[in-house]
C-alpha cells in the first residue's frame, strides 16, 4: 500500500463527506476547508483535515507541501468529440467571412467534412493524435473524460471511432466514457432516404458495437435539419435495448420537443440547451435528466449564450463541458469554459466549479468516483498557483493558475 500526505494545503475546495447531483440552491454551496491535509493511500482520497487536527497515526511513503496552494478536484468534462481526423480553421475562417454554420453544413462542411476526413483516416493515426490531445487536457486540470463518436457516419468508421475510444479508455489513467454518435447527421448517401440510415444505425451499427462493448451511452443530435424528435425516439428506443443510456445534443439551435423527449427517454443528460423556451426549463426542473451547458461552442458560433441563471434559478441540474471539437468548440480548456460561464452566463465561482467537476462526473455515471474531496474517490487533483479565493479561478480568465495536476495519486 503507498500512502502520500499532502500538508499545508491553503485552501481545499469541494469538501463532501458524502456527494449527491446539485441543483438550484445547492449548486452555489461549495464546501471550503483552509489550512488542510490531504491523505491518499493507492490514488484516492482516505482522509482529509485541518492541520491543526492532524494525527501521527497518518503515516505516509511520501509527505508533500502543497506551500498553501488551493487544491481542488480535477474537472470532469462530460461532453467531447476528442477523436477527429483533422482540425477545420477554413471553415473558422467562411465564418469569419459570414457565412452560417447551417450554410456550411449544406455545402458538405461541418460534420460531414470530418466524417469525410476521418473515414479515410487510418486507425493509428487518429489514436495516436487523440491521445495526445488527452494528454494535453489532462495538464490543463481534466480528470475525467467522456468521448463521442459520430465523425465516422457509416458502420466501418463508427466502429473505427469507437476502437479508438475503447484504447483510450483502456490506456488512459483517467476515466474515459464512451458516446456511439452514429446519429450526428445524415451522410450524402442517405439525403433522400433517411430513414435508411436510421436503419443502418439500429440494425447494422448497434449490434456490431454492442458485440465489441465500444459504448457505454448512446447520443442523437435533435434538431432541425439533423434528426428529429420521433427519429431520436426511434434510435435511443433501440439503443437502450443493449443498455446504452441516452446523453443528447438537443436545442442548440431550435426548440423542436428534444427536451421533453429526453427525458422521455431517461437521458442522463441533455446537453447544449442554448435555446429553451420557459416550458423546456420547467420540464427539466423536475426531471432527474442533467443540462449540460456547452458556452464555449455558443462563444466561438456566436450564438446566445445557455440560460444558466434561468435554468439554475428553476431548480436544474446544470453540468459544464467543453465540448471540444473541431468545428464549434475547437477546445477542451475547462479552465475557460468555468470562466466564461461566470462572466457569460452570470453563474457565480461556486456554482461554475461545483457544474465542472461534481455534477460533470454525475453526467458521466461517475458521481461515486470523481468530482469531489470525498474520501474513497480518485485522488485527481488541480494544485493551483497562489491565489487569494477560489473566485480568483474564473475571475483571471487569461491566467494559467495550474501548478501541478495529480491523477490517481501521481503528479504528471
Amino acid at each position: 500500500m503507498h500512502r502520500k500526505l499532502v500538508v499545508n494545503i491553503g485552501c481545499l475546495a469541494n469538501v463532501r463527506p458524502q456527494t449527491q447531483l446539485l441543483r438550484g440552491a445547492a449548486l452555489s454551496e461549495l464546501p471550503l476547508l483552509n489550512n488542510a491535509y490531504l491523505f491518499l493511500e493507492d490514488g484516492l482520497i482516505a482522509a482529509f483535515g485541518s492541520m491543526q487536527t492532524i494525527s501521527d497515526e497518518l503515516w505516509a511513503n511520501e509527505i508533500i507541501d502543497a506551500g498553501g496552494a488551493t487544491v481542488l478536484p480535477a474537472w470532469c468534462d462530460s461532453h467531447t468529440h476528442l477523436v477527429f481526423a483533422a482540425s477545420r480553421e477554413d471553415e473558422f475562417v467562411l465564418k469569419l467571412k459570414g457565412a452560417t454554420y447551417a450554410e456550411i453544413a449544406a455545402a458538405g462542411g461541418g460534420i460531414l467534412n470530418s466524417a469525410a476526413k476521418l473515414q479515410s483516416a487510418e486507425e493509428e493515426a487518429l489514436y495516436t493524435a487523440a491521445w495526445l490531445r488527452l494528454q494535453e487536457l489532462m495538464l490543463l486540470g481534466t480528470g475525467a473524460i467522456e468521448i463521442k463518436s459520430g465523425y465516422g457516419l457509416s458502420v466501418e468508421a463508427e466502429l473505427k471511432m469507437l476502437r479508438v475510444i475503447k484504447r483510450l479508455k483502456a490506456n488512459s489513467p483517467i476515466p474515459v466514457k464512451a458516446t456511439f454518435l452514429g446519429a450526428h447527421a445524415f451522410p450524402e448517401l442517405f439525403k433522400n432516404n433517411q430513414q435508411a440510415y436510421v436503419d443502418l444505425i439500429i440494425q447494422e451499427m448497434l449490434p456490431a458495437i454492442a458485440a465489441e462493448e465500444l459504448a457505454d451511452y448512446i447520443d442523437v443530435f435533435c434538431e432541425q435539419g439533423f434528426f428529429s424528435v420521433q427519429q431520436t425516439i426511434q434510435i435511443c428506443e433501440a439503443g437502450k435495448q443493449y443498455g446504452l443510456l441516452p446523453k443528447l445534443h438537443v436545442n442548440q439551435l431550435n426548440s423542436i420537443g428534444g427536451v421533453e423527449a429526453g427525458i422521455a427517454l431517461g437521458a442522463l443528460s441533455l446537453d447544449h440547451l442554448e435555446t429553451m423556451t420557459a416550458q423546456d426549463i420547467l420540464l427539466l426542473s423536475n426531471a432527474a435528466t442533467i443540462g449540460t451547458l456547452l458556452p464555449t461552442a455558443a462563444y466561438f458560433l456566436r450564438m446566445p449564450y445557455q440560460p444558466a441563471r434561468d435554468l439554475i434559478d428553476a431548480g436544474c441540474a446544470i453540468a459544464l463541458a467543453s465540448d471540444f471539437n473541431p468545428g464549434s468548440s475547437p477546445s477542451g480548456n475547462m479552465n475557460m469554459v468555468v470562466s466564461m460561464s461566470c462572466i457569460q452566463m452570470k453563474m457565480l465561482p461556486e456554482e461554475a466549479i461545483n457544474a465542472a467537476t461534481l455534477n460533470g462526473a454525475y453526467a458521466m455515471g461517475l458521481g461515486d468516483s470523481c468530482g469531489s474531496i470525498s474520501v474513497g474517490k480518485k485522488a485527481n487533483l488541480i494544485f493551483t498557483k497562489p491565489i487569494n479565493s477560489i473566485a480568483y479561478i474564473p475571475y483571471a480568465f487569461g491566467a494559467n493558475l495550474i501548478d501541478r495536476v495529480m491523477i490517481n495519486g501521481n503528479f504528471l
